[in-house]
């Protein structure tokens, strides 16, 4: 098995991280009716896309601050697809043979209902998204789908999630992305992640693992030198 330590910002992981949101059934399972009512108005037919912005990438390892006025965030486990091609439009085949390989991905998030709109708030806090701690070649793990992510929190045991549950596995997820946005090298996409993830709060250690990509730890820690907000 080929696998190589990963940093973000670095020459591997040098482009844009994006999530996915509802690629996981269970998503559209706790929805259910209220999928086809407003704002939603029915199930997605592409990719509901968000952005993990650079202030939030962390390597493993790094305490992920928690805010003063976070008591709880949302762990996020998934499965990180790093881009080694530039696809455009590109067919399911195409798509596969541009992923460079997979990684851990914590989706770190303050908790909160709505799916309409962008979680900027929510997801961007910095240090929201902890990545690594490898990068394993894509012909290592051949089919994503055969694995499951666990979920451990002070070395406890909280959650599983099949791979085999997202709606649009590895390489139709990117080939149906690149209809509407292309994908470069250096770029990281998030699969999914489960909507029935734990909780955890400040001195709480969180780690994600997967068969063949190891395991992702960082401890959550108060944020340090918060300034109130002031009207």
């Amino acid at each position: 098995m080929t696998s190589t330590t990963l940093r973000p910002g670095g020459p591997l992981l040098s482009g844009a991280v994006y999530g996915c949101l509802l690629n996981v059934r269970d998503e559209l399972d706790r929805l259910g009716d209220g999928i086809d009512e407003p704002p939603y108005n029915g199930a997605p037919t592409g990719p509901v896309l968000y952005v993990k912005t650079p202030n939030t990438h962390i390597a493993a390892g790094a305490p992920v601050p928690i805010p003063a006025d976070v008591d709880r965030v949302r762990v996020g486990p998934s499965l990180g697809v790093v881009i080694r091609d530039t696809l455009t439009r590109a067919d399911t085949g195409q798509a596969a043979a541009a992923i460079a390989g997979y990684t851990l991905v914590n989706d770190v998030t303050v908790p909160h209902e709505s799916l309409f709109r962008h979680p900027l708030k929510q997801k961007c806090r910095d240090g929201f998204c902890p990545i690594g701690p490898w990068l394993v070649d894509a012909a290592d793990l051949p089919d994503p789908a055969t694995l499951s992510v666990r979920t451990f929190v002070n070395g406890e045991y909280r959650h599983e999630a099949g791979l085999d549950r997202l709606v649009r596995p590895v390489a139709t997820l990117l080939a149906d992305i690149s209809e509407f946005t292309s994908l470069y090298p250096g770029d990281l996409i998030l699969a999914g992640v489960s909507p029935d993830v734990p909780l955890a709060g400040p001195g709480d250690t969180v780690a994600v693992e997967i068969d063949g990509l190891g395991r992702l730890v960082n401890p959550l820690v108060r944020e340090s030198g918060h300034r109130e907000h002031t009207s």
